[in-house]
């Protein structure tokens, strides 16, 4: 691992920047361990101080994992979504995502999604799926029922084998929560009986009834909740 000494001004991103271009050249793989906080800074003459804050931001964006004890420092981590889900949930609260823009998002990607399953899910992809609604239909609260209905998607996701899609359907579910989480609880007793006619079509591949399954139950979600916004916006107005 060849480092090289940096400009002090950008210190904290050329670190940064040295690190990912060193994964992604293939110098340094998921599981390597970095130098040590003293080697490193000599290395890119640097002080602690600023190594640690690239260290940090590293960390943060889910490159690198701190680990303590005699065997801890700074490790590679493998692949993970993290990052990109972080950084959706910031987005939506900053108010670059809005719930419109959202709940429209989760309609169109459920669609690409559900069409790749139906040609890619296996029958253990099936046998999660069905898993999750039984779960589902028997949790005691609305706080549980929904965590399994997110996991859904996710299931759903996974079995198109495309990582890229599972990302963002993540980013979509967590940030989703918070969203839900704005505007209350409600039942949607729908739920349910169209997650089993929908698995029902994916096992015979018939993508579009799939499709078509999945994108009324979304859209039906997305009127009743954009509804509640509206009203939870107009009651926050009307209280100032």
């Amino acid at each position: 691992m060849e480092f090289s000494a940096i400009a002090p001004a950008r210190a904290v991103d050329e670190i940064a920047s040295q690190v990912r271009d060193m994964i992604a050249a293939g110098a340094l793989k998921p599981g390597d361990r970095l130098p040590s906080e003293r080697d490193l800074s000599a290395r890119l003459r640097v002080s602690r101080n600023t190594l640690r804050e690239a260290l940090r931001a590293l960390e943060h964006g889910g490159i690198i994992e701190m680990r303590k004890g005699a065997t801890g420092g700074a490790f590679v981590r493998p692949g993970s979504s993290g990052a990109i889900v972080n950084g959706m949930r910031d987005l939506y609260h900053l108010g670059a995502i809005t719930p419109a823009e959202l709940t429209e998002a989760r309609v169109w990607l459920s669609e690409v999604v559900v069409r790749v399953a139906s040609d890619r899910a296996t029958e253990e992809d099936f046998a999660a799926l069905e898993a999750n609604v039984d779960a589902a239909s028997k949790a005691a609260n609305f706080d549980e029922r929904a965590k399994h209905n997110r996991e859904f998607h996710i299931i759903l996701a996974r079995a198109t084998r495309n990582p890229i899609l599972v990302i963002t359907m993540e980013g979509i579910v967590e940030v989703f929560a918070q969203f839900i989480a704005q505007i209350g609880p409600s039942d949607n007793t729908f739920i349910l009986p169209s997650r089993r006619r929908f698995i029902k079509h994916l096992r015979a591949r018939d993508a579009a009834a799939a499709a078509a399954e999945m994108s009324k139950a979304l859209v039906r979600l997305q009127t009743k909740y954009m509804a509640q916004w509206s009203a939870r916006s107009a009651a926050g107005q009307a209280a100032d």
